[in-house]
């Protein structure tokens, strides 16, 4: 094992020489021209972490309550998808949905521990739409009105942003057994 090491380390430094940018230096007369061979733009890159703040923001005032604000930076071609199928399609139905919830069933709601990562994709590697993401990560609890139970579970959701910086999608993962069984008298 400790043989290896020296040679994982060299071919680890041999693999960040060739991923290095390449570049040729072409000598023409007394002119030195450098010409920047690299291929075309990465598939995906970060973005202005801009779009996390709008992310955190919109977690805010989602947790207070306050629904409006939070669908202040929804599209209004908006769709709120879950990792089950089921979504919502337009700014008003969303808002509609989450304003009933926030007041009739869910009492409280906290977002802790969140982890924000805002991604631009320029070429998709599968299905997920080009443009600015944000992937989030976070430990909701929330308590449930009719039973006060609570539940707390780690969520994760996508949120992309169209090409004017409005939300026009959402896809949040969880998992309904705690809510459900929160959710039992």
């Amino acid at each position: 094992m400790k043989n290896q090491l020296p040679w994982a380390l060299c071919l680890f430094v041999l693999f960040m020489l060739s991923c290095k940018a390449e570049t040729t230096t072409e000598k023409a007369d007394d002119t030195t021209t450098t010409v920047d061979t690299t291929a075309a733009m990465a598939p995906a890159e970060f973005a202005d972490p801009k779009y996390s703040e709008i992310v955190r923001n919109g977690q805010a005032a989602f947790s207070s309550g306050d629904i409006a604000s939070w669908m202040a930076s929804f599209a209004d071609n908006a769709v709120y998808a879950w990792n089950n199928g089921d979504s919502l399609a337009g700014k008003q139905a969303i808002s509609e949905y989450w304003t009933k919830r926030r007041s009739e069933v869910i009492d409280t709601i906290m977002f802790e521990n969140q982890i924000y990562l805002p991604v631009k994709v320029n070429t998709p590697q599968s299905v997920e739409q080009t443009g600015v993401w944000v992937l989030a990560w976070y430990q909701t609890t929330a308590k449930y009105t009719s039973t006060g139970k609570s539940m707390t579970q780690w969520m994760h959701s996508d949120t992309h942003f169209d090409a004017n910086d409005k939300i026009d999608r959402v896809i949040n993962y969880l998992d309904r057994a705690p809510i459900n069984a929160a959710l039992t008298k």
